[in-house]
Protein backbone atom coordinates (compact mmCIF):
# COMPACT_ATOMS: atom_id res chain seq x y z
CA UNK A 1 0.00 0.00 0.00
CA UNK A 2 0.91 3.42 -1.02
CA UNK A 3 1.72 6.29 1.88
CA UNK A 4 -0.73 8.40 -0.40
CA UNK A 5 -3.06 5.05 -0.41
CA UNK A 6 -2.75 4.64 3.39
CA UNK A 7 -3.12 8.40 3.92
CA UNK A 8 -6.24 8.29 1.96
CA UNK A 9 -8.00 5.58 4.42
CA UNK A 10 -6.56 7.45 7.31
CA UNK A 11 -8.54 10.70 6.13
CA UNK A 12 -12.02 10.13 5.98
CA UNK A 13 -14.18 13.48 4.80
CA UNK A 14 -15.75 13.29 8.71
CA UNK A 15 -11.68 12.75 10.50
CA UNK A 16 -10.92 16.05 7.63
CA UNK A 17 -13.92 17.95 9.63
CA UNK A 18 -12.89 17.15 12.83
CA UNK A 19 -8.92 18.19 12.07
CA UNK A 20 -10.38 21.68 10.16
CA UNK A 21 -12.59 22.08 13.71
CA UNK A 22 -9.69 21.35 15.81
CA UNK A 23 -7.96 23.77 13.93
CA UNK A 24 -10.97 26.31 13.94
CA UNK A 25 -10.45 26.85 10.20
CA UNK A 26 -12.92 28.54 8.39
CA UNK A 27 -13.70 27.47 4.37
CA UNK A 28 -14.72 29.48 1.48
CA UNK A 29 -14.89 29.31 -1.99
CA UNK A 30 -15.03 32.06 -4.14
CA UNK A 31 -17.03 31.64 -7.78
CA UNK A 32 -14.83 34.44 -9.92
CA UNK A 33 -17.39 34.71 -12.84
CA UNK A 34 -20.10 35.64 -10.36
CA UNK A 35 -18.08 37.00 -7.54
CA UNK A 36 -20.33 35.18 -4.92
CA UNK A 37 -19.14 33.13 -2.02
CA UNK A 38 -19.71 29.76 -0.48
CA UNK A 39 -18.43 29.38 3.16
CA UNK A 40 -19.54 26.77 5.96
CA UNK A 41 -21.01 27.55 8.86
CA UNK A 42 -17.38 28.79 10.35
CA UNK A 43 -17.25 31.32 8.30
CA UNK A 44 -20.38 32.49 8.34
CA UNK A 45 -20.18 33.01 12.04
CA UNK A 46 -16.46 34.68 12.21
CA UNK A 47 -18.02 36.77 9.97
CA UNK A 48 -21.17 37.83 12.09
CA UNK A 49 -23.40 37.12 9.30
CA UNK A 50 -26.41 34.21 9.15
CA UNK A 51 -25.94 31.58 7.44
CA UNK A 52 -26.82 30.77 3.97
CA UNK A 53 -25.63 28.89 0.55
CA UNK A 54 -23.52 31.62 -0.71
CA UNK A 55 -22.99 35.48 0.08
CA UNK A 56 -21.72 38.31 -2.88
CA UNK A 57 -18.40 39.42 -2.42
CA UNK A 58 -19.62 43.19 -2.47
CA UNK A 59 -21.77 41.86 0.86
CA UNK A 60 -18.88 40.80 2.94
CA UNK A 61 -16.94 44.05 1.51
CA UNK A 62 -19.59 45.82 3.67
CA UNK A 63 -18.15 44.12 6.74
CA UNK A 64 -14.15 44.91 6.42
CA UNK A 65 -12.77 47.63 8.02
CA UNK A 66 -13.52 50.81 5.73
CA UNK A 67 -9.27 51.41 5.46
CA UNK A 68 -8.63 47.98 4.48
CA UNK A 69 -11.71 47.52 1.95
CA UNK A 70 -10.12 48.57 -0.88
CA UNK A 71 -6.92 47.16 -0.33
CA UNK A 72 -8.47 43.41 0.17
CA UNK A 73 -10.21 44.05 -3.14
CA UNK A 74 -7.29 44.85 -5.23
CA UNK A 75 -5.70 41.84 -3.55
CA UNK A 76 -8.64 38.84 -4.72
CA UNK A 77 -8.14 40.29 -8.07
CA UNK A 78 -4.61 40.37 -7.98
CA UNK A 79 -5.03 36.52 -7.15
CA UNK A 80 -5.86 35.94 -10.54
CA UNK A 81 -2.07 36.56 -12.05
CA UNK A 82 0.07 36.08 -9.46
CA UNK A 83 1.14 32.43 -8.96
CA UNK A 84 1.43 30.64 -5.63
CA UNK A 85 0.12 30.43 -2.07
CA UNK A 86 -1.15 34.10 -0.87
CA UNK A 87 -1.85 35.35 2.47
CA UNK A 88 -4.15 38.52 3.24
CA UNK A 89 -4.88 40.11 6.58
CA UNK A 90 -7.56 42.65 6.87
CA UNK A 91 -9.98 43.81 9.35
CA UNK A 92 -13.90 43.22 9.87
CA UNK A 93 -16.04 45.13 12.01
CA UNK A 94 -18.59 43.38 13.95
CA UNK A 95 -20.56 46.16 15.59
CA UNK A 96 -17.93 48.34 17.72
CA UNK A 97 -15.55 45.22 17.94
CA UNK A 98 -12.87 44.74 15.08
CA UNK A 99 -11.68 41.60 14.45
CA UNK A 100 -8.87 40.29 12.89
CA UNK A 101 -9.01 37.98 9.82
CA UNK A 102 -6.48 36.06 7.35
CA UNK A 103 -7.29 34.68 3.89
CA UNK A 104 -5.50 32.11 2.42
CA UNK A 105 -5.42 30.29 -0.98
CA UNK A 106 -3.57 29.84 -4.37
CA UNK A 107 -3.23 31.99 -7.06
CA UNK A 108 -3.14 32.27 -10.98
CA UNK A 109 -6.25 30.07 -10.30
CA UNK A 110 -4.61 27.01 -9.48
CA UNK A 111 -6.69 24.35 -8.66
CA UNK A 112 -9.51 25.94 -9.89
CA UNK A 113 -12.57 24.41 -11.00
CA UNK A 114 -15.02 25.49 -12.92
CA UNK A 115 -14.20 29.11 -12.36
CA UNK A 116 -14.12 28.26 -8.39
CA UNK A 117 -11.19 28.76 -6.37
CA UNK A 118 -11.49 27.82 -2.95
CA UNK A 119 -9.29 28.92 0.38
CA UNK A 120 -9.35 29.09 4.30
CA UNK A 121 -10.20 32.40 6.38
CA UNK A 122 -8.75 32.51 9.85
CA UNK A 123 -9.54 34.58 12.76
CA UNK A 124 -5.92 35.64 13.61
CA UNK A 125 -7.02 38.63 15.88
CA UNK A 126 -4.74 37.57 19.27
CA UNK A 127 -1.93 37.30 17.01
CA UNK A 128 -2.28 40.29 15.48
CA UNK A 129 -3.18 42.44 18.94
CA UNK A 130 0.08 40.51 20.46
CA UNK A 131 2.29 41.98 17.56
CA UNK A 132 0.70 46.13 18.11
CA UNK A 133 1.37 45.20 21.89
CA UNK A 134 4.84 44.51 20.71
CA UNK A 135 5.11 47.47 18.67
CA UNK A 136 3.52 49.71 21.18
CA UNK A 137 6.21 48.47 23.77
CA UNK A 138 8.62 48.76 21.19
CA UNK A 139 7.99 52.28 20.19
CA UNK A 140 7.21 53.28 24.43
CA UNK A 141 10.86 51.71 24.76
CA UNK A 142 12.60 54.23 22.23
CA UNK A 143 10.45 57.20 23.39
CA UNK A 144 11.87 56.65 26.95
CA UNK A 145 15.38 55.69 25.78
CA UNK A 146 15.51 58.62 24.11
CA UNK A 147 14.00 60.96 26.47
CA UNK A 148 16.83 59.76 29.64
CA UNK A 149 19.33 60.22 27.08
CA UNK A 150 18.50 63.53 26.32
CA UNK A 151 18.48 64.20 30.28
CA UNK A 152 21.87 62.21 30.73
CA UNK A 153 23.24 64.91 28.05
CA UNK A 154 21.17 67.86 30.60
CA UNK A 155 22.78 66.57 33.79
CA UNK A 156 26.33 65.92 32.30
CA UNK A 157 26.42 69.87 31.00
CA UNK A 158 25.46 70.87 34.54
CA UNK A 159 27.57 68.66 36.66
CA UNK A 160 30.19 69.27 34.55
CA UNK A 161 29.85 73.48 35.28
CA UNK A 162 29.36 72.99 39.07
CA UNK A 163 32.47 70.42 39.44
CA UNK A 164 36.07 70.90 39.20
CA UNK A 165 37.55 67.47 39.23
CA UNK A 166 36.78 64.48 37.40
CA UNK A 167 36.16 61.87 40.24
CA UNK A 168 33.47 64.92 41.85
CA UNK A 169 32.13 65.45 38.49
CA UNK A 170 31.57 61.14 38.12
CA UNK A 171 30.11 60.98 41.72
CA UNK A 172 27.66 63.92 41.53
CA UNK A 173 26.63 62.77 37.98
CA UNK A 174 26.20 58.91 38.93
CA UNK A 175 23.87 60.42 42.03
CA UNK A 176 22.32 62.00 39.78
CA UNK A 177 21.22 59.08 37.41
CA UNK A 178 20.46 56.67 40.37
CA UNK A 179 17.91 58.78 41.46
CA UNK A 180 16.61 58.86 38.31
CA UNK A 181 16.95 55.28 37.86
CA UNK A 182 15.18 54.76 41.31
CA UNK A 183 12.22 57.14 39.70
CA UNK A 184 11.18 55.44 36.91
CA UNK A 185 11.61 51.63 38.69
CA UNK A 186 8.34 52.63 40.41
CA UNK A 187 6.48 53.55 37.00
CA UNK A 188 4.52 51.31 35.88
CA UNK A 189 1.51 50.95 33.37
CA UNK A 190 -1.81 51.91 35.04
CA UNK A 191 -4.84 48.91 33.96
CA UNK A 192 -7.12 49.91 31.15
CA UNK A 193 -4.50 51.81 29.08
CA UNK A 194 -4.48 54.77 31.55
CA UNK A 195 -1.04 54.95 30.89
CA UNK A 196 1.69 55.14 33.41
CA UNK A 197 1.85 56.54 36.98
CA UNK A 198 3.41 56.31 39.98
CA UNK A 199 2.23 57.01 43.84
CA UNK A 200 3.70 60.10 45.01
CA UNK A 201 3.98 59.31 48.36
CA UNK A 202 5.68 55.83 46.83
CA UNK A 203 8.15 57.82 44.56
CA UNK A 204 9.38 60.47 47.74
CA UNK A 205 10.09 57.42 50.07
CA UNK A 206 11.95 55.64 47.64
CA UNK A 207 13.91 58.73 46.64
CA UNK A 208 14.95 59.50 50.04
CA UNK A 209 15.37 55.94 51.90
CA UNK A 210 19.42 56.38 50.82
CA UNK A 211 19.64 59.29 52.75
CA UNK A 212 17.76 57.94 55.70
CA UNK A 213 20.34 55.22 57.39
CA UNK A 214 22.79 58.59 57.80
CA UNK A 215 23.71 59.25 61.47
CA UNK A 216 22.54 57.55 64.78
CA UNK A 217 18.77 57.52 64.08
CA UNK A 218 16.67 55.48 61.72
CA UNK A 219 13.44 56.67 60.76
CA UNK A 220 14.50 60.48 60.55
CA UNK A 221 12.59 61.30 57.12
CA UNK A 222 8.80 61.23 57.45
CA UNK A 223 6.88 61.30 54.10
CA UNK A 224 2.97 61.89 55.31
CA UNK A 225 1.22 62.90 51.54
CA UNK A 226 -2.05 62.12 50.38
CA UNK A 227 -2.32 59.06 47.40
CA UNK A 228 -2.40 60.28 44.00
CA UNK A 229 -0.36 59.33 41.04
CA UNK A 230 2.17 60.93 39.07
CA UNK A 231 3.23 60.39 35.25
CA UNK A 232 6.63 59.47 33.74
CA UNK A 233 7.82 62.99 33.39
CA UNK A 234 6.31 64.11 36.84
CA UNK A 235 8.41 61.47 38.57
CA UNK A 236 11.19 62.49 36.57
CA UNK A 237 11.48 65.76 37.35
CA UNK A 238 10.57 64.92 41.27
CA UNK A 239 13.34 62.40 41.24
CA UNK A 240 16.02 65.56 40.16
CA UNK A 241 14.14 67.69 42.63
CA UNK A 242 14.36 65.70 45.41
CA UNK A 243 17.67 64.36 44.89
CA UNK A 244 19.28 68.12 44.63
CA UNK A 245 17.27 69.02 47.72
CA UNK A 246 18.38 65.64 49.75
CA UNK A 247 21.93 66.49 48.38
CA UNK A 248 21.90 70.21 50.22
CA UNK A 249 20.38 68.97 53.16
CA UNK A 250 23.00 66.01 53.47
CA UNK A 251 26.35 68.85 52.91
CA UNK A 252 24.25 71.74 54.94
CA UNK A 253 21.02 70.99 56.56
CA UNK A 254 19.00 68.68 59.12
CA UNK A 255 20.35 65.80 57.27
CA UNK A 256 24.00 66.65 57.98
CA UNK A 257 22.77 66.43 61.33
CA UNK A 258 22.69 63.27 63.89
CA UNK A 259 19.82 64.75 65.15
CA UNK A 260 18.42 65.91 62.26
CA UNK A 261 14.72 65.27 60.85
CA UNK A 262 12.98 65.59 57.73
CA UNK A 263 9.17 65.62 57.24
CA UNK A 264 7.31 65.78 53.67
CA UNK A 265 3.52 67.04 53.73
CA UNK A 266 1.43 67.47 51.58
CA UNK A 267 -1.71 69.73 50.74
CA UNK A 268 -4.24 70.31 47.54
CA UNK A 269 -6.69 72.91 46.35
CA UNK A 270 -8.54 73.42 43.09
CA UNK A 271 -5.51 73.65 40.84
CA UNK A 272 -2.50 73.01 42.70
CA UNK A 273 -0.36 70.12 44.78
CA UNK A 274 1.62 71.85 47.79
CA UNK A 275 4.57 69.38 48.85
CA UNK A 276 6.13 70.87 51.79
CA UNK A 277 9.59 69.94 52.75
CA UNK A 278 10.28 71.00 56.13
CA UNK A 279 13.85 70.44 57.99
CA UNK A 280 14.20 70.83 61.45
CA UNK A 281 17.46 69.53 64.30
CA UNK A 282 20.12 70.64 61.76
CA UNK A 283 22.68 73.50 62.28
CA UNK A 284 21.37 77.05 63.03
CA UNK A 285 20.30 78.69 60.11
CA UNK A 286 22.08 82.25 60.35
CA UNK A 287 21.77 83.71 56.93
CA UNK A 288 20.52 83.30 53.97
CA UNK A 289 22.47 80.91 51.76
CA UNK A 290 22.41 81.80 48.40
CA UNK A 291 20.45 79.90 45.58
CA UNK A 292 22.38 80.68 42.49
CA UNK A 293 24.49 77.12 41.57
CA UNK A 294 23.71 75.34 38.53
CA UNK A 295 21.69 72.58 40.88
CA UNK A 296 19.22 75.67 42.33
CA UNK A 297 18.92 76.48 38.44
CA UNK A 298 18.51 72.87 37.47
CA UNK A 299 15.15 72.42 39.96
CA UNK A 300 13.34 76.13 39.08
CA UNK A 301 13.79 75.15 35.24
CA UNK A 302 12.49 72.27 35.57
CA UNK A 303 9.53 72.92 38.07
CA UNK A 304 8.40 75.59 35.62
CA UNK A 305 8.79 73.72 32.19
CA UNK A 306 7.36 70.65 33.48
CA UNK A 307 5.37 71.53 36.56
CA UNK A 308 4.24 74.49 35.64
CA UNK A 309 4.84 75.26 39.22
CA UNK A 310 7.48 77.08 41.83
CA UNK A 311 10.01 76.13 45.08
CA UNK A 312 9.76 78.56 47.61
CA UNK A 313 12.39 78.90 50.33
CA UNK A 314 11.63 79.57 54.09
CA UNK A 315 14.96 79.51 55.59
CA UNK A 316 13.73 79.46 59.34
CA UNK A 317 16.47 79.46 62.01
CA UNK A 318 14.93 75.87 63.19
CA UNK A 319 15.75 74.75 59.55
CA UNK A 320 14.52 75.45 56.19
CA UNK A 321 10.60 74.75 54.78
CA UNK A 322 10.76 74.63 51.56
CA UNK A 323 7.50 74.41 49.42
CA UNK A 324 7.07 72.84 46.24
CA UNK A 325 3.66 73.81 44.31
CA UNK A 326 2.52 71.41 40.89
CA UNK A 327 -0.21 72.02 38.69
CA UNK A 328 -2.97 68.96 39.20
CA UNK A 329 -3.33 68.74 35.73
CA UNK A 330 0.73 68.50 35.27
CA UNK A 331 0.66 65.66 37.63
CA UNK A 332 -0.30 62.55 35.06
CA UNK A 333 2.54 63.55 32.55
Amino acid sequence: MSAQEAVSQIWRPDHLRLAIDAASVALWSWHVDTDQFTMDERAFELWGLAGSTDVAFEELSAHIHPADRDRVREAFTATRSVAGPYEIDFRIMLGDDVRWISARGRGADEGIVDGVMFGIFLDVTGRKQAEEGHELLAGEMSHRVKNLLSIAAGLTRITSQSTTTAAEMAQSLTERLTALGRAHDLVRPLPGHQGKAALLGDLISVLLAPYDDQGAFAARIRVSVPRMGVGERTATTLALVIHEMATNSVKHGALSSESGILDISSTTDDDDVFVVWAETGGPAITSIPTMGGFGSKLISRSIAHDLGGALSYDWQESGLVATLRMRKDRLGD
